[in-house]
Order: structure tokens, then sequence, then C-alpha cells
């Protein structure tokens, strides 16, 4: 067996037996696979596909290519995952929400991909934060403080380490196989006992329409549950950034500001709360998810949340004061440029993912790999759909590192909104429910 043969399989239809993804997933991790063989099998997963059992199989190699965790903890050890969109920090709230609650989230998260952000980024635009603790790091964190957003180390599924790069530069991001494999084998390294999934539809998520939604997440419910996790999904809405903010810092502000009770961002609490509800039912924390939602409404309303982040970044090398100081302790672009109404009327429709394209040409993203992040960059106050505006009045505000920079991205966000004459339906932040 070798990467030539297995890459030619999937590129003719053939699947992915176990026993190739485990040679993959192995040669992915030990660096045997190059990266020229590691694009083409992406590529290929992409075009032709690997069926229910090839992705069953490619999640099991991958989650094996390196250590699975095992937990003694007072309480159930759970996690959410997002599937990726504009302006979406609810990470930064739900981990400390639930760990307020009484349970314990090790968040093992990513970086950015495509045209979304990565929480990585945003908790990396804290100063001193750590988001490579090591697996004993983990532990600690996660044992006092109750929850750790981190990296994937090393020994937690290398594999789909190497090939999560590989998708952003590779144009194999939207594939539905690689997605559940790649989100699926780091969380169940983790050593999950529930898991809860954000699948994102619309303009600034990798799956637009919501068929493509659906389908994803079933597969990733499907293939959680016969692995052993507990999982459901929620299929919530991305036609609109879900915050009002998008970019490393700038999200983190935003969510600071909801944590802190100085500005209450409602979308994000919204989903943050359905998130954490559906959780803590799963968990057996709460009798059912309303139940749940109201628990984490508490956790936030009451500070107690915010007081658990504030651990949490102290504990993984930021301010131990960052909770009372955030404001000042988050890097600012060196310019802000409003982007003008072109006329009157309401906002009728938003392209997302040309929003996450102009925050990435900022500087917010990468490009190619070795591209270095700006944290400072991004967009603020966006404009939301039903929101009305009169000629002249900022859409949004650009922060960038510099004039023309800052004026090309000005002119994305003014052709990424269409403004018309009627007031639309807002859309239902929270589409469906997927169980098993």
């Amino acid at each position: 067996m070798d990467a030539r043969s297995i890459i030619a399989a999937v590129r003719d239809g053939q699947g992915l037996p176990e026993d190739a993804a485990l040679w993959f997933a192995k040669g992915l991790a030990s660096d045997t696979v190059s990266d020229a063989q590691a694009g083409a099998f992406a590529m290929a997963v992409y075009l032709k596909g690997i069926g229910a059992e090839g992705r069953v199989a490619l999640t099991r190699a991958m989650r094996d290519s390196g250590r699975v965790l095992k937990w003694s903890l007072p309480g159930p050890v759970l996690d959410k995952h997002s599937t990726g969109g504009i302006g979406d920090s609810v990470s930064l709230l739900l981990a400390p929400a639930l760990a307020a609650c009484g349970a314990y989230v090790p968040m093992i998260s990513g970086r950015g991909l495509g045209h979304t952000g990565g929480t990585l980024d945003k908790l990396e635009s804290i100063p001193g934060y750590r988001t490579d603790p090591g697996l004993e790091g983990l532990r600690k964190v996660v044992r006092e403080v109750g929850c750790a957003i981190v990296g994937a180390s090393g020994d937690i599924a290398p594999a789909d380490r190497r090939l999560y790069g590989i998708r952003d530069i590779s144009g194999t991001v939207e594939s539905i196989d690689l997605i559940t494999a790649s989100i699926l084998s780091k969380k169940l390294a983790a050593g999950l006992e529930v898991l809860v999934l954000d699948v994102k539809a619309g303009s600034g998520a990798f799956m637009k329409t919501l068929d493509d939604a659906r389908a994803l997440a079933r597969s990733l419910v499907d293939t959680a549950n016969g692995a052993g996790c507990k999982t459901v999904a929620l299929i919530t809405d991305m036609s609109q950034p879900l915050g009002q903010s998008a970019g490393n810092a700038l999200e983190v502000l935003e969510c600071m500001e909801t944590l802190t009770g100085s500005a209450v961002n409602e979308e994000l609490w919204q989903v943050t709360a359905a998130l954490g509800g559906e959780a803590l039912a799963l968990a057996g924390l709460a009798g059912d998810a309303a139940e749940g939602a109201g628990m984490i409404d508490e956790a936030l309303g009451s500070g107690r949340a915010a007081e658990t982040f504030g651990r949490m970044v102290s504990a993984l090398g930021g301010p131990s004061d960052f909770i009372e100081r955030y404001p000042d302790r988050l890097p600012a672009a060196a310019v802000t440029l409003a982007v003008p109404a072109a006329r009157s009327g309401f906002v009728s429709a938003i392209d997302g993912m040309a929003l996450g394209q102009a925050v990435v040409r900022l500087g917010g993203g990468r490009l190619v790999g070795t591209d270095r992040v700006n944290p400072a960059v991004g967009l603020s106050r966006l404009s939301r759909v039903g929101e009305e505006l009169d000629r002249g009045e900022a859409i949004a505000f650009v922060h960038a590192a510099n004039d023309a920079t800052a004026k090309a991205a000005a002119a994305a966000v003014a052709a990424a909104y269409t403004i018309g004459s009627e007031s639309p339906r807002e859309p239902d932040l929270v589409i469906e429910r997927v169980a098993q």
C-alpha cells in the first residue's frame, strides 16, 4: 500500500477502506505522505467523496493517529464545535458558561479556514495567551478552571493537523467528508462524553444552502454517535455575520462586552444559550434544552462566565486583569474608516463570504499557510439584515493597518451589502435541530 494507489482509488470513486485510511493517516502524522500527496488526496476526496463508511474510517484513523485522552473529573466532559462563519465567536462565551454550570470543557479549536475566522487566532490577540500548553497543561487548566480553549497539540490527531492546513490552501475546505473527519477526529481524541455542533448555513458559511447544511449535520451527528459520543447539532443562520464584528481582537472585544454586560450582543447570546442548553441536557446537567438554556443565561448574566473566562486567560498565560482591563489589553488598528451607504433603504442581503475575504485581505486571515495574522484588523459595527440606513450613514467600520488597505476593504464591504426599498424578514438564528 502506498500514497499513490490510495489517492488513485479515491480519485476513481472506489472509496476509502479502513486499512487505506489507517495507512494514509499514519503517513500524514509521520510525514511519510508529502504535502503534494496530501493535497492530491484532499482534492480527490473533495471531488469524488468517500461515502459513509469511508468517512467513519478516516475519522477513526485520524483520531487514532495520536493520543486519545481519558478523564477522571467530578462532572461531564463536553464540548461544542462550529463549522465556521463570520463574526462567530460563540466559543468564547460558551466554554466558560458551560464550565460555570458544572461541566468540564477541553475545547480543542482551530485557526481560520478560508474566509472564516479561527478561535485560536482570536484568542492569540490576547497578550501572552498560550494556545499550545501541551496535554498536561490542558489537563491542569480544565481540572482547575473548568474549561480551556486550546489548539490540538502534536499528540492529538496529528494527521488532522497536517490535513487541516493543506485544506486551507488547496481549495478543499468545503468537503463534507473532510469536514466531518477533521472535526470529529480532534473532538473524539479529546475524550468527550457529549458534543454539540453548530452547523452554519448561508452566504457566510461553507454550506451555502440549507440542504447542504442538513447533509453535513447528519454526517457529523451519525458519525459521532456511532463512535460513542452523544451528539446533537443545531443548524444556525449565517446569511449575515452573527456578531457585529469580524476580525480577531474586535471579536474578542465584542465577547468581553457581552460577558461583562457593558454592551450585550443579543444574537451571540441567543445562539450561545441554545447550544449550551442542548449540551447541558445531553450531559444530564439539565432536564431539557430549555432548562439548560436558562442555566446558560444565568451564567452569562450573573458574571460567573466572565469570571471563569478571566481565570482561563490567566491560567493560559494571559493578563490576570484581562476582564477588568480588556479594552487596554487588546491591540487596535492604526486606521479606522467608515463605509457609507450608497443609498437610503433597508439592508436586504449581505454577502458574508465577501466580508470574510475582506478581513483576510486586511491581514486578519491567511491567503497562504505562511501568512502572519494581524490581530488588530477587521470590521466592526456591521449593519444587519432589516436595518434601515440613510444615504451616507455608516454600514460598517474598517480597521486597517494603512489607508490603502482600508480603502480597498471599504469598497469590498460596500459591494457586499444590498440595500433595498422594503424591509425584509429577518432570518431565524436557529433553523433546525438534528439528532440521532
